[in-house]
């Protein structure tokens, strides 16, 4: 696992070792990512200058230096991920590969790519991955995201020099780069409490979505096309048009096939030449995760969980109980305030565009921890994207059949009700609920009710999920300066899914690359640690697809398919509960020990004087959430992740460069 950064200037009129110099420079601050080496490579007659920081995982020698230039000479590569078939494709490359020079994945993506071009070589890669591929016979610089988008790639075009990295720190230490701040990019932090491709915060970059490439020539004028080569929406209805008609498959054949490919999948991903564990929160994904991993192992695998301290909701206890029955080497670590209070205002230097999901803060600490004794994690994201495992599936389904039928006026009352009750009454009947139905009163009520208050104006199914997403509902209105559009929300499907799997779809093509593997990817990397995940296998995740919808939800259960499958490992009393997710007590703690941190960054003065957010909302969210009304803790994490970042010089202050 890497950090790659590089350039591509027409105008360049330098030398060699200055233009690698350039890109040197812009590869520097990633060296988290890759502690154990760096490259350079340059082309001043194109202007064209790669950067590399290797995290070394598979060949540990200098044979997986980079950048990297095919046995040709045509194409150059900087590439950070993983290539999980690299054996069986250096064995199809011409020779049977035995020119190449070691082991590392690397070389087998570039030969393949000089063997069978870019767009063939993409198709027959199974891995993680963000490549930058400059083609120096048709002077072309290629800009590639792996199909799920595990890794990230961020470019910008400044007076027609093209800047790239993997994090938009690598953009910025270029000097001509403009840091303003686009004001639609934070209104959707706000709402989302992400970013989502192609938009950052800043006005001059993009990112580069899942599945898709950007082409560039030298010289070329305006923003290039962003190309879909690995079109997941296709993908998932081409594997649902597979169910067989009529009488499914039975359940037993279709577990045991899926059984088989998840152990594929994991094995591929425990293959390094250094240490490797496993993330166990004691949940459906990461169990099975776990189980796959140690049943192929020769040895106890090291597992890694973390805790609240007690507080709020964590499965720590349950993934210590897993870790026993499955013999492995377990550490847990417990997350308390202080060391919130620590880990919080430090959180934009990993995260360099802001980003607001609570559970970065364990997930950072958790990969700390992991990175003392392993470099490569295994975790459990994506289970909920691909099999169904989210309760917006479940009750966002039941919500689309009982609420939309009903007149708009009724809905609107019932929501003014639910949303004027204190957090504190939904607290109680949240705890009484769950003493005599568990199952149908799990985890935060308060915050449950605040949301079915905010979706229940919704007109349409895709309405209901924009609501059901959305953090801060009316989120345009509180940035200032230019106007900002409303969120028209995901693109319509045009392919006729039901709710839940309409839902699953928008999901896997947003949230989950630009949300929840982000967090991954950054929290990882931060302390050069390479996650893998095993349940965004390409093929996996069409397996998936292709399984009969009661295989994936059913009824208010989710991941059906998952829970059949771990049944052959784990008992199902050590799994079997409420799902509790993975964030910590925000607001808890935003009402307690980070109160002083917040109430600083919330300031009125502040935020007058930065104009960038209107303070008049924030100020009435934030005394709505200290007098104890629910489901407000979330909006103001986007707000105060925004002003920490820049508090820490992002954008060079509120101003900016440009």
């Amino acid at each position: 696992m890497c950090g790659i950064a590089g350039l591509m200037d027409p105008g360049w009129s330098g030398s060699s070792e200055e233009l690698a110099a350039a890109a040197g420079a812009m590869a520097a601050p990633l060296a988290h990512r890759g502690p154990d080496d760096e490259g350079t490579w340059a082309d001043p007659s194109a202007g064209v200058g790669l950067g590399h920081r290797r995290l070394a995982v598979v060949d540990l020698s200098p044979a997986g230096h980079q950048p990297m230039v095919s046995a040709d000479g045509r194409w150059v590569a900087s590439y950070n991920g993983e290539c999980y078939n690299a054996g069986e494709l250096r064995s199809e490359l011409p020779g049977g590969g035995a020119g190449l020079r070691g082991h590392c994945d690397t070389e087998v993506v570039v030969e393949a790519v000089a063997a069978w071009g870019l767009g063939r070589a993409l198709e027959r890669i199974n891995g993680m991955f963000a490549l930058a591929l400059w083609d120096r016979r048709d002077r072309v610089l290629h800009l590639v995201r792996d199909r799920l988008g595990e890794k990230p790639l961020y470019y910008a075009l400044v007076d027609g020099v093209v800047l790239f990295g993997s994090e938009l720190r690598a953009i910025a230490a270029d000097a001509r780069f403009p840091t303003g701040i686009d004001h639609g990019a934070l209104a959707l932090l706000l709402r989302l409490n992400y970013i989502p491709a192609p938009h950052t915060i800043y006005a001059a970059a993009r990112k580069l979505a899942a599945g898709t490439m950007v082409s560039i020539r030298p010289g070329e004028a305006g923003w290039p096309e962003q190309v879909t080569w690995w079109d997941f929406p296709a993908v998932a209805r081409a594997a649902a048009a597979s169910r067989p008609a009529g009488r499914p498959v039975a359940d037993g054949e279709a577990i045991e096939r899926l059984d088989e490919l998840l152990r594929d999948a994991v094995a591929r991903r425990m293959v390094a030449d250094v240490p490797v564990g496993t993330f166990l929160s004691g949940g459906i994904d990461s169990t099975l995760v776990t189980a796959l991993a140690q049943a192929g192992a020769p040895g106890a695998v090291r597992t890694f969980t973390v805790g609240f301290g007690g507080e709020g909701q964590d499965e720590a206890a349950h993934a210590a109980a897993v870790a026993r029955h499955l013999g492995t080497e377990h550490t847990e670590l417990r997350l308390s305030p202080s060391d919130a209070l620590q880990a919080v205002p430090d959180l934009h230097r990993w995260w360099d565009e802001p980003f607001a999901d609570p559970s970065q803060l364990p997930t950072l600490l958790l990969c700390r921890e992991a990175r003392r004794h392993v470099t490569v994690a295994l975790s459990g994201d994506g289970g909920d994207e691909v099999f169904g495992g989210y309760r917006r599936y479940t009750a966002g389904s039941r919500l689309a059949r009982w609420v939309l039928p009903v007149p708009a006026g009724a809905r609107r009352a019932a929501a003014t009700a639910i949303g004027g009750v204190p957090a504190g009454l939904w607290e109680r009947a949240g705890r009484a609920g769950s003493r005599v139905a568990p199952r149908l009163v799990a985890g935060d009520l308060a915050t449950k009710a605040h949301k079915l208050a905010g979706v229940l104006g919704a007109a349409s199914a895709r309405e209901l999920y924009m609501g059901l997403v959305s953090a801060w509902d009316d989120a345009e209105p509180v940035v200032l300066g230019d106007s900002v559009s409303p969120w028209q929300g995901p693109a319509e499907l045009g392919w006729p899914a039901g709710p839940a799997e309409a839902m699953m779809v928008w999901d896997t093509l947003s949230t989950l690359p630009d949300e929840m593997l982000t967090k991954v990817d950054r929290a990882s990397m931060a302390v050069g640690l390479e996650a893998r995940v095993p349940l965004l296998d390409h093929r996996v995740v069409q397996a998936a697809w292709a399984l009969a919808p009661s295989l994936r939800v059913v009824g208010g259960t989710g991941k059906r398919a998952l829970r059949l499958v771990l049944d052959r490992y784990v008992p199902r009393h050590l799994v079997e509960r409420p799902k509790t997710g993975f964030d910590p007590p925000v607001g808890a703690w935003l009402r307690g020990p980070l109160r002083s941190w917040a109430e600083d960054l919330l300031s009125e003065s502040r935020l007058r004087a930065q104009g960038l957010l209107d303070p008049a909302p924030i100020r009435a969210r934030w005394a709505e959430h200290l007098s104890g009304l629910a489901g407000r803790e979330y909006s103001l994490w986007a707000v105060l992740v925004f002003q920490s970042w820049l508090d820490g010089g992002g954008a060079g202050g509120s101003a900016g460069r440009g």
